[in-house]
């Protein structure tokens, strides 16, 4: 059956051009709507997708591809020809001149291996982004600015552009330079897909009991409680307080009452312990429990109750599922870009639910508050900004 396009998306495909990203909301229709503009602009190019391994697994551009009868060989194609694989695997195609690449959420930042193998790539080819968050900084954007040709390198960049502290033991920007031509750059290069979306986010914060005696020797001694000895850094004295937070067996009895009033729940956690709790799920009658992590790539279950373990990481974008209507986050994650992305994947055009129902599980020890704090205003948890000193030796 042909895809036809929503006005939203038909807007998006008018505006966009070669280079450009395509900045719309999870669940907005992006890949529909860059199948769209690739018929209109690039057809009978080539076209190769660049996206991530749940995405490429999951064959979702395969299936959308079908709707613009755009297949994966010659003869079975009325555009060019489609590749669907991985960032992984972005360097095999270091040498294909001449397509149309899609390169499906923003993975081109910093100065690693997959940044510079995009640019070289850009340079040769044809190509738009998708993103739903383009950019934290303007660090960010330096190599989508450097594919359209604005600058030279990185360093012309930040010889035009940033100013770093001299008291840092790291690079750390102090301030931006010259900023109003870099907003006039991403105003140029973005592309925004805005829609009203007919789903109603319904979230609750489930606060929940920790060991307040457990929590205070690890703040007020520094004292490692699973280990038993002394906490030798800032990171060791975080991650110690957000498992003491983490691993109250008050979370999994909440979990498992969501698993009475919601039949099919997604469910995000961070750490390999929290997965441990929460397998246990495995021996309720009747519950299927599948898993995405760095251990199993499982699908979700096709059956009538079910709970879908989900490491953020590892799958807090590039798929999407309808058949539920609700989520839990096990923890909290300090990306506030993964806590969104993660949101997005029950909040699609598609989905036949209105009602979308979130549930945040929290203590109120200090560390928790402090992370929700900053995911509420939208930005990420910085632990540089709370560390206390620790002596060496």
């Amino acid at each position: 059956m042909a895809i036809v396009l929503k006005q939203h998306q038909i807007d998006a495909v008018n505006k966009l051009e070669n280079g450009k990203i395509l900045w719309g909301d999870v669940g907005t229709g992006k890949s529909i709507t860059a199948f769209g503009y690739y018929m209109k602009n690039e057809s009978p190019r080539d076209i190769y997708i660049i996206t991530t391994a749940k995405k490429r697994d999951s064959l979702d551009w395969e299936a959308d591809a079908l709707g613009f009868k755009i297949g994966k060989a010659k003869d079975a194609t009325l555009a060019g020809v489609l590749h669907v694989d991985s960032w992984n695997n972005i360097d095999r195609y270091l040498n294909v001149e001449n397509a149309f690449f899609i390169f499906d959420e923003q993975r081109a930042v910093g100065a690693g291996k997959w940044s510079k193998s995009f640019v070289k790539i850009a340079k040769k080819n044809h190509w738009i982004m998708l993103s739903a968050t383009p950019g934290d900084t303007w660090l960010d954007y330096i190599p989508v600015f450097l594919a359209n040709g604005f600058y030279q390198n990185r360093t012309e960049f930040k010889r035009e552009h940033v100013v770093y502290s001299t008291w840092s033991k790291f690079p750390k920007v102090e301030r931006y330079l010259n900023v109003g031509k870099l907003i006039k750059l991403k105003n140029y290069i973005l592309v925004e897909m805005p829609y009203v979306r007919h789903t109603i986010r319904k979230k609750t914060e489930i606060v929940l009991p920790h060991s307040e005696t457990l929590m205070k020797r690890v703040v007020k001694d520094r004292w490692n409680v699973h280990e038993e000895r002394p906490i030798k850094n800032p990171a060791e004295w975080y991650s110690v307080m957000r498992r003491v937070a983490n691993s109250d067996g008050s979370r999994l009895s909440a979990v498992i009452g969501l698993t009475k009033k919601h039949p099919k729940l997604i469910i995000f956690y961070n750490f390999d312990y929290e997965l441990e709790q929460l397998r246990v799920l495995n021996d309720i009658p009747d519950l299927h429990v599948a898993e995405w992590n760095g251990h199993k790539h499982e699908s979700i279950p096709d059956t009538d109750r079910w709970v879908y373990l989900v490491q953020y990481l590892a799958g807090n974008e590039g798929w999407n599922c309808i058949e539920t209507d609700t989520m839990c986050f096990y923890s909290l994650t300090y990306s506030y870009k993964n806590f969104y992305q993660a949101h997005g994947r029950i909040d699609r055009l598609n989905t036949p639910f209105i009602s979308l129902y979130y549930y945040v599980l929290r203590s109120n020890s200090w560390i928790d508050l402090v992370i929700m704090k900053a995911l509420k205003m939208k930005k990420n948890f910085n632990e540089n900004e709370y560390a206390p000193t620790f002596e060496e030796g």
